[in-house]
Order: C-alpha cells, then sequence, then structure tokens
C-alpha cells in the first residue's frame, strides 16, 4: 500500500509540474503522457481536486495552486511536448521575412516563437506568457492588452479586440481544443472565441491551425470558426485518418509531423 500510494504522489506530482508550466491540460493529453489509462488520470484529477489544487472542467483540469512556479519548477519533457515542438517548427518554417503573424492565446501556438530565427517578423498576440519566451532579436512582440482571463492568462474583452481590429497580419497561427468536419474550429473558453475570429478575420495570408492529434475529430463547446477560415492545418500522424481525408476534401493543406519523437 505504501508502494502503491508512492507511485500515485509521484504521477501527481508530475501533473502539478506540468500544470504550473501550461496551466491547464486534457484528459486524454495527460493519459498519453503518463502512458496510464484516463479513467486513472481522472481519479487521480479528483483527488487533487477536493485537495483544492486544481479545478476540474469537462474533459480536463486548470491549476488553481500557486504551489509550482514556471520560473522554478524543473521543466517537463514528454513525448508530446517534443510533438508540439515538431508540430510549430514546422508552422515556423511558412513564416516569412517582414510577415506579420497573429498567435492566439494556445500554450501550442506560443511554442513556435523560438523556431522564429533571423527573420524580422512582427507578432501579435492575446497570450501575455509569450512574452516571457526566449526569441530571436529580430523578433518583434506586440501583445493586445485587455483583460486578463485566469490562470491561463490570455487577455480578452473589447480592448483586446479593438486592437486586433486596427492590424491587418499576413498569417495566423492558431490553437484549437478541437477541430472536425461537423464541428468547426472550437474552445473551451467562450471569451476567447471572438478574439480568434478576429485574427481569422483580419489576416490576408495563411491562416493556420497547430494541434497535436487528439483534437482532431473533437467538437468542444465554443465555436471559433469554420474550416473556411483556415488554409493549413499541421498536426501529428495519429490524427484520424478518416477525419483527415475530409480535411483535404474541404481544400485545407495538411502537413503531418510523427507521433513519436525520433530516439
Amino acid at each position: 500500500m505504501k508502494s502503491s500510494k508512492s507511485v500515485i504522489q509521484k504521477r501527481q506530482d508530475k501533473i502539478m509540474n506540468h500544470l504550473a508550466h501550461y496551466q491547464s491540460a486534457e484528459v486524454v493529453t495527460l493519459a498519453r503522457w503518463l502512458k496510464i489509462s484516463e479513467i486513472t488520470v481522472r481519479r487521480d484529477l479528483d483527488q487533487m481536486a477536493r485537495k483544492g489544487l486544481v479545478e476540474r472542467f469537462f474533459g480536463g483540469v486548470r491549476l488553481v495552486s500557486q504551489g509550482l512556479e514556471p520560473s522554478t519548477a524543473e521543466p517537463v519533457s514528454s513525448d508530446l511536448d517534443l510533438v508540439k515542438d515538431e508540430i510549430v517548427r514546422a508552422a515556423a518554417q511558412l513564416i516569412e521575412d517582414k510577415d506579420v503573424v497573429f498567435i492566439n492565446s494556445s500554450s501550442t501556438a506560443m511554442r513556435i516563437v523560438p523556431y522564429l530565427k533571423d527573420k524580422s517578423v512582427v507578432i501579435v498576440t492575446n497570450n501575455a506568457k509569450l512574452i516571457h519566451l526566449p526569441h530571436d532579436r529580430k523578433v518583434e512582440v506586440i501583445l493586445t492588452g485587455g483583460e486578463v482571463y485566469g490562470n491561463k492568462q490570455s487577455l480578452i474583452g473589447e480592448f483586446a479586440l479593438n486592437t486586433l481590429s486596427k492590424i491587418k497580419a499576413t498569417k495566423c497561427v492558431i490553437g484549437v481544443s478541437g477541430i472536425s468536419v461537423k464541428g468547426g474550429i472550437t474552445t473551451e473558453v467562450l471569451p476567447e472565441t471572438a478574439i480568434n475570429q478576429m485574427m481569422l478575420n483580419r489576416c490576408n495570408g495563411s491562416k493556420i491551425v497547430v494541434t497535436d492529434g487528439s483534437k482532431i475529430g473533437r467538437e468542444r463547446n465554443f465555436l471559433s470558426g469554420s474550416l473556411s477560415d483556415i488554409t493549413h492545418l499541421i498536426t501529428d500522424d495519429s490524427a484520424d485518418p478518416a477525419e483527415l481525408e475530409r480535411f483535404r476534401a474541404k481544400g485545407l493543406t495538411i502537413s503531418l509531423v510523427p507521433s513519436r519523437p525520433a530516439p
């Protein structure tokens, strides 16, 4: 029993460390990373919620405790993190010198910044965390301003929308909570839908969705846009092949990275 409790505690510590960096996570993502069942993850999260460490939402969890700070916690390196890095690395190849790029509040989308090297790029984002990422000296970062939404530190509201309404971007990189032919582009945070829609509407060039394969074919509660609003989808090869074919039939350009990092 003591050994079992120790294993559970170590697993929950890993989850807290992950949340300290990314603030929220889906059950399916944690299960894939920890290589355990979704039922086990839910049981862990329920225990952590009863302790007041996390807050559950449908399909996932968010951090409510300040137990671990990103600046001091040991960074988490999971297979999924590496896959997401490969996804944004592929997206970075689509960004060109002199581009003005919208990036939304997605933790996946923000990963693109360190891969923008030797390009004079202006990034406009509603992700307050993005300014803390290391970036090339040629990259200029502009925050939209606005109301700060919870631990996620996304910027929302009329102020943020007003800023975006005055900008025309040449590229747009957004992450999603779900994307499907039936449901379009969806998210779990209602106030962010207006921001995502404005970014898509105010972009004249490539509109790129970056997401891991678990989000393909999923439909979340709040609509950010339709498939016709985007031009590119970059994901990993664990995504549902049938759904990807339906995306291609809709005219999307799809790029796939390996779902397992190279050894």
